[in-house]
């Protein structure tokens, strides 16, 4: 008789990603991926907002501050209901982040953005994996501030 215990779950490190979703343009693609069950990590947490540019960045800033690995923005593009601007709004919010996470010796890798429209099940997966491997790279934001800390 075999008495190995087998895990379903390994030990390993599972970056924790924030997804910034919009309710009428990606949320749509997103729900498509879970209902059609592709695989994307459970630990990817989805918080809905009318408009990608409605995101401020210090929301981004403190998301990683608390223990978020990464921060993605599924972003409205040029389908936004709201601005027709949305897009340049959204890539500013993006680039005011990720200066903020410079001044603070945090990587700005740790935030992605890219368009997923309602359909986009599949595109989603692959961004989230993507991400997963980047920052299964740059490793635990808990280990990243912890160094920043201890250099200054």
């Amino acid at each position: 008789m075999n008495n190995k215990i087998y895990c379903m779950e390994n030990d390993t490190y599972k970056p924790k990603i924030l997804v910034f979703s919009t309710d009428k343009i990606s949320d749509p693609g997103i729900d498509q991926a879970g209902l059609r069950k592709i695989h994307y990590s459970p630990s990817v947490y989805v918080i809905s907002m009318p408009c990608s540019s409605g995101i401020k960045p210090k929301w981004i800033v403190q998301a990683i501050e608390k223990g978020f690995d990464g921060v993605f923005i599924a972003a409205d593009g040029h389908e936004c209901s709201y601005s027709p601007k949305c897009a340049d709004y959204t890539n500013r919010i993006i680039t005011e982040a990720q200066e903020m996470m410079k001044a603070k010796n945090i990587s700005p890798k740790r935030i992605r953005m890219a368009a997923i429209c309602s359909v986009c099940a599949e595109p989603f997966a692959s961004h989230m994996e993507n991400f997963s491997r980047i920052l299964n790279e740059l490793g635990s934001i808990k280990d990243e501030l912890a160094n920043t800390t201890n250099q200054q």
